[in-house]
């Protein structure tokens, strides 16, 4: 089984340099232009996406071979096999949907964090 899964957070690449310096920055007291951090929050959300990826992953692929096994007619020769059959596909279907509020929800809130923060404040959060 697919699923069409929201955007994933992305993770602070090698040589990614913080956003340029415009005339609109924040000015620490002195006239220094601020330094910025990648956040540690938004960090959070990258790891957490990679540690309930592989996990999802997993939980499909045990519901799929008991699936692919039931709807064969060489495993089931008797009437009780249609409705295991609709049982596992109805726990399939929770599945993605319990998927797809997990990941929406990493995928939402890393939308509303900010990637980086001026060194001197404390990491933003979404929901605060």
């Amino acid at each position: 089984m697919s699923y069409l899964d929201p955007p994933a957070p992305r993770p602070l690449q090698p040589g990614e340099t913080p956003p340029a310096a415009n005339g609109n920055d924040l000015l620490i007291p002195g006239g220094q232009a601020t330094t910025w951090v990648f956040n540690p929050e938004y960090q959070r959300l990258v790891d957490l996406w990679f540690q309930v990826m592989p996990l999802m992953e997993k939980i499909s692929t045990l519901l799929d071979r008991p699936y692919t096994l039931a709807r064969s007619p060489d495993t089931w020769d008797a009437p009780v096999a249609k409705r295991y059959v609709e049982q596992i596909s109805e726990w399939r279907t929770r599945l993605g949907l319990y998927r797809q509020a997990v990941l929406t929800s990493i995928s939402d809130e890393a939308a509303d964090t900010p990637r980086w923060v001026p060194s001197k404040a404390g990491a933003p959060h979404a929901y605060s």
